[in-house]
């Protein structure tokens, strides 16, 4: 595909960032196959890795289908990818200083930084997402999303929401935002930490829509598995470096990579501090949204007042993401 004419130098700093479960919906991806070969040739080599037509779940559905975890994992990893490969192709002078990717986004990230290859990812992915519901029974874990209350608070509502369940989690699982937390852990622990924050001024307390704990201890099966496949496939060092959920700080090692995608599993999602590193302590100005949809955009703006964002989900951005770029 041919694209506007690209700036002659690059004004800000910037950096990709990968979105997690949560961004995917049907079309993902499939404007950007239409224009872009290096996109369709993506959605090709994973439908190719899967033994399956992965590209036809994310172009045409049906929704309840794309939106079950093992399938969500590998078609968010495959639409990102193929965006990604379509934004090189299109001639731009990307030179990001970093990369990250929230939750599954983090997949993403390392895939794009060269440390995993696109084929061993998908078929990694689909595995996590199969051994995340197995690890806890549909109904039996739950997630919250909690507003308006500081971390502080929140914790003090998890470990209360426990405190006479010694057998139950709740735990901290996303720090999303500023006043924007997700719990996690046994779906009775989550509701009473509903009924807790509520009672002690949160905004809004509400049960979300998943079919597990997600970044909870009770993903240790899962993360025990996940480790075992891991270690047996090549993680190379990244081309560029990527901060971590469970660290929120950067990996520049193939070994680093592959423990912080172990961990991630049963630890939270750190993401106000993997925005504040990138723009704080590596000069980031402007977030590249790599994927469908626009949730990190949002997201990193209320982290950090006056951030400079973008998102890519469609082609039709393209223009506007160039113009940002060639901003003084």
């Amino acid at each position: 595909m041919s694209a506007p004419e690209t700036p002659a130098a690059l004004a800000r700093t910037h950096a990709f960032v990968f979105p997690g479960q949560g961004a995917q919906k049907v079309g993902m991806g499939r404007a950007w196959a239409d224009v872009s070969a290096a996109a369709r040739d993506a959605f090709a080599e994973a439908d190719e890795a899967l033994g399956r037509p992965l590209s036809k779940l994310c172009w045409e559905g049906p929704e309840d289908e794309l939106n079950l975890t093992a399938n969500t994992q590998p078609a968010l990893l495959a639409t990102s990818i193929a965006i990604h490969r379509a934004l090189l192709e299109t001639g731009t002078p990307f030179a990001p200083v970093a990369f990250a990717g929230h939750s599954l986004g983090e997949w993403s990230a390392q895939v794009a930084a060269g440390a995993l290859d696109f084929a061993d990812a998908l078929r990694l992915v689909r595995r996590r997402g199969e051994l995340m519901q197995e690890a806890v029974p549909v109904g039996v874990g739950g997630m919250a999303a909690i507003i308006g209350m500081d971390l502080e608070a929140i914790s003090a509502v998890a470990a209360d929401a426990t405190a006479d369940f010694p057998d139950e989690v709740c735990a901290v699982a996303n720090l999303n935002g500023p006043g924007q937390t997700v719990l996690a852990g046994h779906r009775t622990a989550i509701d009473r930490a509903v009924e807790l924050a509520k009672a002690r001024g949160a905004r809004k307390a509400t049960i979300l829509a998943v079919s597990a704990p997600f970044h909870s201890p009770l993903m240790k099966p899962a993360r025990e598995g996940m480790a075992e496949l891991l270690a047996a496939t090549e993680v190379r060092d990244p081309a560029v470096p990527v901060i971590t959920n469970v660290d929120a700080a950067p990996v520049t090692t193939g070994e680093a990579a592959r423990d912080a995608l172990i961990r991630q599993i049963d630890h939270g999602v750190r993401w106000v501090e993997v925005v504040r590193y990138m723009a704080e302590r590596m000069g980031v100005g402007l977030f590249i949204e790599v994927g469908p949809g626009t949730v990190l955009a949002g997201l990193n703006r209320r982290i950090i007042d006056g951030l400079r964002v973008a998102s890519t989900g469609e082609p039709a951005q393209l223009e506007k993401l160039l113009a940002m770029m060639d901003e003084s």
